[in-house]
């Protein structure tokens, strides 16, 4: 049974779909305390996020925003914001669809199938600005192409896409399972390699260390 993470903070309209949804077929989780949503969906690892844009203590783009960038879950943004800004803003930060209330359910369910439909086979995939990671096999997708990474920097890069920040001490644990008699040269040796790696595929994202305290991917300014 497919799992569908409800974001709404409207008591009735949370019960409404929630009933709709169980009624489909489907098996509901309410994400009520928002401010922390991200890390209870990443928790649960829905099948998809039915998400409110308008929610209290934090705006439902930043838990889309934020959510895109640490799993490949789909989100379908169901909102009462009809405004054309607002569903390009969504769709920018990784939405994969956008209706606005009031909504026909058999529109909803509709495109809760179709999104459902595009994402089989791809649990395994982590979803990074315009571009996949497949877990197991390490290899990258973007630019209509793709390329299988050597182990070490497939375990890189899938640590710096699930972190906003990690430590060097953790990337060597992740390497060799361990942190004793890892010469730092070593780890530093599979950072550049994995750099490198970024820029001959054209990646706009970059490894920025932060001194004392860690490695971050970030997504360079230049043009």
């Amino acid at each position: 049974m497919k799992k569908i993470a409800v974001v709404e903070d409207e008591e009735y309209m949370r019960d409404e779909l929630c009933t709709m949804l169980k009624r489909a077929g489907y098996a509901t989780l309410e994400i009520t305390a928002f401010e922390n949503a991200v890390e209870q969906i990443t928790a649960l690892s829905p099948d998809l996020v039915l998400l409110d844009l308008n929610l209290p203590k934090i705006s439902g783009f930043q838990i889309c925003q934020n959510l895109k960038q640490k799993t490949p879950i789909p989100v379908l943004v169901l909102t009462s914001r009809d405004q054309l800004q607002d569903e390009l803003q969504a769709l920018k930060l990784g939405a994969d669809e956008y209706l606005t209330k009031p909504c026909r359910k058999e529109r909803l369910l509709a495109r809760i199938n179709n999104i459902l439909k595009r994402y089989e086979g791809r649990s395994n995939l982590l979803e990074g600005p315009g571009f996949l990671l497949d877990r197991e096999s390490y290899t990258i997708y973007i630019h209509n192409t793709s390329m299988i990474l050597p182990k070490n920097q497939g375990k890189l890069l899938e640590a710096l896409m699930t972190a906003e920040l990690v430590s060097a001490e953790e990337l060597c644990k992740i390497l060799w399972g361990t942190t004793e008699y890892i010469d730092e040269n070593a780890l530093q040796v599979n950072l550049s390699r994995l750099k490198k790696t970024l820029a001959t595929l054209g990646m706009k994202q970059r490894i920025v260390a932060i001194r004392g305290v860690g490695y971050r991917l970030e997504r360079s300014m230049e043009p």
